[in-house]
C-alpha cells in the first residue's frame, strides 16, 4: 500500500529550479523504451502505461521537477526529489529492478567506455591527489568524518532497525522463515569457521560496528579479539555491550584508524567496513592488513562487490548511494580485491563464497523493522523526510541486490603460498 506523503523540504538545489516543460515530455520518449515490467505512470495529465511483464509497479508524480531532476542528476535526483515528496511508487524495489533492467544496455556502453579511459582518468587523478604535507592528516579527519556521517547517526534508531545481535550486514537464511537474529549468527559462525578459528587465537577485527562480531567470536569460539573503529559512537555502544556480556577479559574494543594498530595477531577479520575506505587506500588496507597478521595467519572478508567490468565507471560515479547515504563510499570488484590483495606482496585469496542471494532477505527484515517501529524513529526527531529516505535507500539495495547488480562475498585470504 502506498504510505501517506507528508512531503518535506527538497534539498536547495532541487528547490531552486522551475518546473520545465521538457522535463515529462523528454521522460515519457525514455519511458517508452522500458523492459522488464510495467510502469503505470499518473500524473497531472492522466495515468500511461509502459513496458510489459513482471513486477507491475504503479508511480505517482506529484511535481513536475520531479523528471527533471531524475534527468538532471540521475539517481541523485531520483532519490532528492523522492524524499522530498514529489513522487510516490507503491513497490520502490519493483521500480528499482525494473530501472535497472532497461539501463543495463547503456550501462554495459558506459562500463567498456570508463575502461577504456581508465589508464587516463587514473593518471589524472594520481596526480590530483599526490600526497602533500598534512595529506595524510586531512584525510584521516574526512574519514572519521564520513564514517560519522553515516553511523554516529543513532545509536538508538539502529536499534529499532537490526536485530539483537546489532549485525550491520548480509546475515545468512538457512529457510525464508529463519529469523534475522539467527540469520546474523549463522553469518558470523560462518566466518569464523572460514579461518578456523579457535580459543587458542587473538583475532583483529577492522570495523567494529556495534561490537556483534567480537562478542560472537569472543563467546562462541572462546578467542581474545581486538576490534577497532573510528566511529564514537559505535565504540562507546560496543563497550557497553562488551562489558555487560561479562567479556572484558577477552574482547578489547578501540578507537582508532585501522592503519594506526601495531601489534601482534593470529587471524584478522573485516565484515562489510572495506566499502568505506575508498578505492584509492584498498592497497595500503591489504598492506596493513598483511603486516597484522604472521605468516601463517589468515584474513576473513565480507565485501559488498559490484561487476568487474562495472568496476571502473563506479569509482568515479556519484549517485545517491554515495551523495545521501555514505559519503565517500565505494564498492570493489573481486578483481580489485584480488589485485590489491595480491599488489600487498603478502596475501592470496584461497577462499570465495557468494552470498549475495541473502542480502535482499536481509534488506527487507531491516526495511519491515523500520516500518514497524515507525512512531519509535519519529519519537528520536527523525521526521517524515529520514524515513522516506531510508525507505528508498534499502529498497534501492535490495533492488540491486535481486537484480545482481551487487553481489556480497565472504573471502578468505593468506599469507602463506
Amino acid at each position: 500500500m502506498t504510505e501517506t506523503i507528508v512531503p518535506s523540504s527538497p534539498p536547495r538545489e532541487l528547490a531552486t529550479k522551475r518546473p520545465s516543460r521538457v522535463g515529462p515530455v523528454v521522460a515519457r520518449t525514455l519511458l517508452r523504451r522500458l523492459r522488464g515490467g510495467t510502469l503505470i505512470v499518473s500524473d497531472p495529465r492522466g495515468e500511461r502505461r509502459y513496458g510489459a511483464g513482471r513486477p507491475e509497479v504503479r508511480l505517482s508524480v506529484f511535481n513536475d521537477r520531479a523528471y527533471g531532476a531524475t534527468l538532471a542528476r540521475g539517481s541523485r535526483g531520483f532519490g532528492q526529489s523522492y524524499v522530498a515528496g514529489w513522487w510516490e511508487c507503491d513497490d520502490l524495489t519493483g521500480l528499482v529492478r525494473i530501472l535497472l533492467r532497461s539501463l543495463a544496455p547503456l550501462g554495459a556502453r558506459l562500463d567498456r567506455a570508463a575502461r577504456f579511459v581508465a589508464p587516463l582518468r587514473d593518471a589524472i587523478g594520481a596526480r590530483r591527489y599526490r600526497e602533500r604535507p598534512g595529506d595524510d592528516v586531512r584525510a584521516r579527519e574526512r574519514d572519521r568524518a564520513q564514517v560519522r556521517a553515516h553511523y554516529d547517526l543513532s545509536n538508538d534508531f539502529f536499534e529499532l532497525m537490526l536485530d539483537e545481535t546489532m549485525m550491520y550486514s548480509c546475515a545468512l537464511f538457512a529457510e525464508p522463515t529463519t529469523d534475522l537474529a539467527d540469520a546474523s549468527r549463522a553469518k558470523l559462525d560462518a566466518i569464523g569457521r572460514s579461518i578456523n578459528l579457535s580459543a587458542d587465537d587473538h583475532v583483529v577485527e577492522i570495523g567494529t560496528g556495534w561490537g556483534g562480531f567480537a562478542i560472537y567470536a569472543a563467546r562462541e569460539f572462546g578467542c581474545r579479539v581486538t576490534t577497532t573503529t573510528i566511529s564514537t559512537a559505535q565504540y562507546e555502544y560496543a563497550r557497553r555491550r562488551v562489558r555487560e556480556a561479562g567479556l572484558e577479559h577477552l574482547v578489547d574494543v578501540r578507537n582508532e584508524d585501522y592503519r594506526d594498530l601495531r601489534g601482534a595477531f593470529d587471524k584478522l577479520v573485516s565484515i562489510e567496513m572495506v566499502e568505506a575506505i575508498g578505492w584509492r587506500e584498498l592497497d595500503n588496507f591489504f598492506r596493513t592488513c598483511a603486516g597484522l597478521i604472521p605468516p601463517s595467519g589468515l584474513m576473513a572478508l565480507q565485501a559488498i562487490v559490484i561487476n568487474d567490468g562495472s568496476y571502473e565507471r563506479a569509482k568515479y560515479h556519484e549517485d545517491f548511494i554515495k551523495d545521501q547515504i555514505f559519503p565517500g563510499g565505494f564498492l570493489p570488484s573481486v578483481q580489485a580485491l584480488t589485485g590489491a590483495a595480491r599488489r600487498s606482496g603478502e596475501l592470496t585469496a584461497v577462499s570465495l563464497v557468494n552470498v549475495g542471494a541473502h542480502y535482499g532477505e536481509t534488506l527487507r527484515r531491516w526495511r519491515d523493522n523500520v516500518r514497524k517501529n515507525r512512531d519509535g524513529v519519529s519519537a528520536l526527531g527523525l521526521g517524515e523526510g529520514f524515513l522516506r529516505l531510508w525507505n528508498l535507500y534499502l529498497s534501492y539495495c535490495e533492488g540491486a541486490f535481486e537484480e545482481r547488480h551487487i553481489s556480497v562475498v565472504q573471502m578468505v585470504f593468506a599469507r602463506e603460498r
